[in-house]
């Protein structure tokens, strides 16, 4: 398999919210629950801002080498007493550019957030992915994740 294409992770930034939103919304699902404009709508800035100022939140993205977002990610930092007060590590919303996927791109993003959940002191990381993302799945085993819990979720 030949190498992933060179991408760079960072924290994301103001300016990155359209390019994020585009992201979520090159899917199945996302394309009907996302609303791309540029500039954003006004949720998704308001949404951003709640996570930039949450020290157990970083939402992030990765650019190729000319500084295109192609990628993104969240990661959520949780404290639990649980495990012995292990802290865990939560990723959720992982995009690759539906033009890219096949890379590799995702296994660079997915070991970079490792990387950074290590850091934070997390002994474990759990992810989230709808139900119905079976290539996804599939994905996430080969980097060594196992199902061991069910979701569920409920409308508030």
């Amino acid at each position: 398999m030949p190498d992933a294409p060179t991408i760079r992770c960072r924290p994301a930034r103001r300016e990155d919210v359209a390019a994020i939103v585009r992201l979520l919304a090159d899917d199945g699902l996302g394309a009907g629950r996302e609303m791309v404009s540029d500039p954003p709508a006004a949720g998704y800035l308001e949404a951003f801002e709640k996570i930039a100022a949450n020290p157990r939140a970083l939402l992030a993205v990765a650019e190729d080498a000319s500084g295109v977002v192609v990628g993104t990610l969240q990661l959520t930092f949780i404290a639990g007493l649980s495990n012995q007060g292990a802290e865990q590590a939560l990723v959720s919303a992982v995009r690759v550019s539906s033009s890219l996927r096949g890379q590799r791109l995702g296994e660079a993003m997915m070991a970079w957030a490792m990387d950074e959940a290590r850091a934070r002191g997390c002994t474990q990381m759990e992810l989230l992915s709808h139900a119905s993302r079976e290539a996804a799945h599939r994905f996430y085993e080969r980097l060594g994740f196992v199902k061991s819990h069910v979701g569920m979720k409920r409308a508030l």
